[in-house]
């Protein structure tokens, strides 16, 4: 790091649902950084049209001196990086908000994505509901392109593919008929288009023909499934080229806008770092940041705090779950150290199935914001939220919905004291407890409880929770993992308030919260590495010394290669896989060892083959489906791998008092509050009790102790 980059100001910030929290290192003037949290509405049109844009310019403007009018391009002089999650793919997804797209397919495979695999999401439900599409129309192309083996009664040139294998051109690519068939995509006002050609995987050439041709004839963009990601099976390549054709764009228009919101330097020059999270939870720049890829741009960053502050916090063979709660939903996650980030290859996401490398993270539809309602005798929390705007009840906004956060603000365990005031007309306004307190009363006499709110909003937290442990329960103990010789990492805006009482019903002893627990998921941008993935398809046989280590290698140099170009030298480390299969079976493990000379992927593959399904196929000859290498620049701040400083410890002195429900104790009208600023490393809180973080509130159930570690941490016990 250079003086003049001492001198700059560096932003990590996750847009979420509800609300949009800012991470930055704000430069001290002695040639270091200060840490500083913000967070704010991530609509508030009345405002501002960009929140991450707009909580930039406030640190700037608070910490320059300098005016910096939100009517004018933010000034990007002083601003060394900016790192973003954002959920505008996930909600385009969720919503199917994307932009309208046409798919091209091979000639007699129109409705192939509409057959899809025949699976069938519940196996007993009488009604049959195919899945819907994301294409709005389906171009079949003039072209075949078969596999050459036992077809050499048929006419056409006999080609070698990048797999080894050979294909028969059974038919050439007819340009001219295509051409008009999409000339009429065009006058349709269609300017996206998703190219799914058969076995393209291998032999790539139609697929890249039909896309110049697509560019040449002016579609704003396109997607070729051999270069989105070519792998074998049409169905979920298909689905997930569709998908990159679909949210592309939108993501597209997004960042485009985002970037308007600064001078011309943020895109014209080097001199600011502009990166995106991805889906597998790797930095890319933003020329690289596409739709199939950000699916879970939102929640990656969390699971990349949590997993880097516990390793740090707690060793590195302590296996955690992540407990991401947020305004909108809840994230949970696992993660063990000696193992690295689980990841899974496909996935099925609001109904459509993704091929690419995602971090393996669950979403539940309850969050601070989720609706509370009385339906049919039965106490529902979600699916619907009440969003950013209006919001809860307490926000203050005309139509605000009763929502789990009325039901934390009026148990106590919320204190408008210690909440930002920014809500009403004039945005200088507490929440409103009285309206939360009204609302539930209401609910409350609708139940047969009468004046008793307590109960009434207990009962409705205690729902959330459950909704929140099954989640992880699955991720557990349904794998077979014991959840109870986890560490539960509680993080988000919202995780404070429930962290206790989850530990205790999943029957897990240590609770750990990070000091940026509200706005950990931007802390972890802030944290995470820049990544460039490599991946070829191979059909190769398994042979310790075959010719995937020539093709590992290859793809280890153009990945170390791109690193290099976008400015990191040295401290770059790969890793290698082999998507590896038995022979006569369709279902495929990628395979990861950390050196490809001396890792044994067959060991590794059998033991994670035996883990998920039970048994090996003892004899049954192994194949080799894709090779893939991924590197990664690492931080060189060595975060994770130094432990906190030791402290001693001593018991704290509350600041002040509050009224504050607990289940199974009832309110306790004296609970001590203790305020973050005031607990130094070594203080110990002993519940009952509330700990006031400046970005979230902890509540240290009865029988609990909070201890402060040498970071600020707070380890539960």
């Amino acid at each position: 790091m250079t003086s003049r980059d001492a001198e700059k100001f560096r932003f990590a910030i996750d847009r979420g649902g509800t609300f949009t929290d800012v991470y930055a290192e704000v430069p001290n003037g002695h040639g270091g950084h200060e840490r500083i949290v913000r967070k704010l509405l991530s609509e508030d049109p009345d405002n501002y049209s960009d929140a991450p844009r707009e909580g930039i310019r406030r640190i700037l403007q608070e910490f320059t001196a300098e005016a910096h009018p939100p009517e004018k391009p933010v000034d990007c002089s002083r601003i060394e990086s900016i790192r973003m999650g954002t959920t505008v793919a996930t909600n385009a997804l969720l919503e199917r908000k994307g932009t309208p797209c046409a798919l091209l397919v091979t000639e007699g495979f129109a409705d192939l994505l509409e057959i899809g695999n025949q699976t069938r999401p519940a196996i007993f439900d009488v009604k049959i509901r195919r899945p819907d599409t994301l294409y709005t129309k389906v171009v079949e192309v003039p072209e075949r392109v078969i596999l050459a083996r036992e077809t050499d009664y048929l006419p056409g040139q006999v080609i070698k593919g990048r797999t080894g294998e050979e294909v028969r051109v059974e038919r050439p690519l007819d340009k001219t008929t295509l051409k008009a068939r999409l000339q009429r995509l065009l006058d349709e006002g269609i300017s996206s288009v998703a190219i799914l050609l058969m076995h393209s995987y291998i032999y790539g050439d139609h697929e890249k023909e039909v896309a110049d041709l697509c560019r040449s004839m002016g579609f704003a963009h396109v997607s070729a499934s051999s270069e989105v990601l070519a792998m074998a099976k049409a169905v979920a390549r298909g689905h997930t080229v569709v998908a990159d054709a679909y949210l592309t764009p939108t993501i597209r228009t997004y960042l485009k806008n985002f970037c308007d919101g600064f001078d011309r330097a943020l895109t014209e020059t080097d001199d600011t770092r502009l990166l995106f999270m991805q889906s597998d939870g790797g930095l890319a720049r933003m020329q690289d940041f596409t739709g199939h890829k950000a699916i879970l741009s939102g929640p990656a960053g969390g699971v990349v705090g949590f997993a880097k502050t516990t390793a740090r916090a707690l060793g590195s063979d302590v296996a955690v779950v992540g407990f991401d709660m947020g305004g909108t939903s809840t994230d949970v996650s696992r993660y063990d150290p000696r193992v690295g980030f689980e990841h899974i290859y496909e996935t099925v996401t609001a109904g459509v199935t993704v091929q690419a490398p995602q971090l393996d993270i669950t979403t539940v539809a309850a969050g601070g914001g989720s609706l509370l309602t009385y339906e049919h005798g039965l106490l529902c929390v979600g699916p619907e939220s009440a969003g950013a705007h209006p919001g809860p009840v307490c926000y203050r906004k005309k139509g605000g919905k009763l929502a789990v956060t009325d039901a934390n603000l009026v148990l106590g365990r919320l204190l408008p004291s210690h909440f930002p005031r920014i809500f009403g007309e004039t945005q200088d306004q507490p929440l409103d407890t009285e309206a939360s307190r009204r609302a539930l009363r209401k609910l409350s006499v609708e139940m047969g409880l009468g004046d008793d709110i307590d109960a009434c909003a207990a009962g409705f937290i205690r729902v959330a929770n459950e909704a929140m442990c099954r989640p992880i329960r699955n991720m557990t103990q349904m794998r077979g993992y014991d959840v109870r010789t986890h560490v539960l990492a509680c993080f988000g805006g919202a995780g404070g308030q429930h962290a206790c009482a989850m530990a205790r019903a999943l029957g897990i002893d240590t609770v750990f919260v990070h000091r940026f627990s509200g706005v950990l998921s931007a802390f972890g941008l802030a944290l995470a590495d820049e990544v460039v993935d490599k991946q070829v398809p191979a059909a190769q046989k398994w042979q310790r010394e075959g010719p995937w280590r020539g093709t590992l290698g290859e793809l280890e140099k153009e990945a170390i290669t791109a690193l290099e170009k976008a400015g990191h030298r040295g401290n770059i480390h790969t890793k290698y896989f082999l998507n590896m299969r038995y022979s006569g079976t369709d279902t495929s493990i990628m395979t990861a060892v950390e050196d490809s000379d001396n890792g044994d992927y067959q060991e590794a593959f059998e033991r994670a083959y035996r883990r998920e399904y039970g048994f090996l196929m003892t004899g049954r000859e192994l194949l080799i489906d894709d090779i893939r290498v991924r590197a990664r620049a690492v931080k060189e701040d060595g975060f994770e791998f130094t432990r906190p400083p030791s402290t001693e410890e001593y018991e704290a002195e509350h600041d002040e008092l509050a009224s504050v429900y607990f289940e199974g104790v009832g309110r306790v009208e004296k609970t001590p509050v203790f305020l973050e600023p005031n607990l130094k490393p070594g203080a110990v809180v002993r519940g009952p009790a509330i700990i006031v973080q400046s970005t979230g509130t902890i509540v240290v159930e009865p029988d609990c102790t909070a201890k402060v570690n040498g970071d600020g941490d707070y380890v539960i016990d």
